[in-house]
């Protein structure tokens, strides 16, 4: 493949980026004017998505992603091993506590729930597999973040520092990397109402042997039933399986 080719193709796949939870379809003049292509281009990108099945006509002259991600998302989800070897652990930990089980990873600065476990008691959650979540919010992203090695956390530090500060996360380097190094040495990490209002999570990484993590996974409760909850208990049920499942991994 040519450089120009390579570039191409690129740009037609940006045109995927393009929906989200507020835009759920476009016309090919949006994607022409948000891609700053010209129309017989963004023309040719759809025709080619569509024929690959990632786009898919709807009304009006809108287009909406296709089934082909459906299909897609099927494989992923069996060759993802952290699945394959983790839904027999979260099942166990349902059983144990009754309260929900999400596994979520880090998919480049995104981080993305891949699975849920429900529990006696489903609860309501705004987030789900594929919806990505706030990267300085909740109990599973900040697991996740305190596994980085110091320079990776810099670097975060001063690519995000707008978006730290708004999280109400510290707004100096020094007092960031403590915050995360209390994580780390804690090995898990409770937010109540931190993400949404009516929700608790505790979350523990699930690591790898040569260092970060593979992701985390977390129990999820109402904030109405901490009251009745032997927090400190569910803690170590949540981090002794979440290293059974690291070593498994491993």
């Amino acid at each position: 493949m040519t450089e120009k080719s390579a570039s191409s193709l690129g740009r037609m796949l940006d045109v995927l980026d393009l929906f989200d939870d507020t835009v759920l379809a476009r016309t090919t003049d949006d994607i022409a004017g948000a891609l700053d292509v010209s129309l017989p281009t963004a023309y040719r990108y759809v025709r080619l998505l569509v024929e690959a099945g990632l786009l898919q006509r709807a009304e009006n002259s809108h287009y909406t992603l296709g089934p082909r991600i459906i299909v897609l998302d099927h494989y992923i989800r069996k060759a993802d091993p952290v699945l394959r070897e983790g839904i027999p652990i979260m099942r166990e930990l349902v059983q144990a506590t009754g309260f929900d089980c999400v596994a979520s990873g880090l998919f480049g600065d995104q981080v993305l729930d891949t699975h849920r476990e429900t529990g006696s008691v489903p609860t309501t959650l705004a987030y789900g597999r594929g919806r990505p979540r706030p990267l300085f919010q909740g109990a599973a992203p900040k697991v996740i973040l305190a596994q980085f090695t110091t320079p990776q956390l810099h670097k975060l530090f001063d690519a995000r520092h707008d978006e730290i500060v708004r999280r109400g996360l510290p707004d100096d380097w020094p007092e960031f990397r403590r915050y995360f190094s209390k994580i780390r040495s804690a090995g898990f990490y409770g937010s109540i109402g931190e993400l949404e209002p009516q929700l608790a999570a505790f979350a523990a990484p699930v690591t790898k042997a040569v260092g970060g993590a593979w992701g985390a996974i977390s129990l999820v409760l109402d904030v109405q039933r901490l009251s009745i909850v032997d927090t400190d208990k569910l803690a170590a049920l949540l981090v002794q399986a979440a290293k059974r499942l690291s070593e498994r991994l491993t």
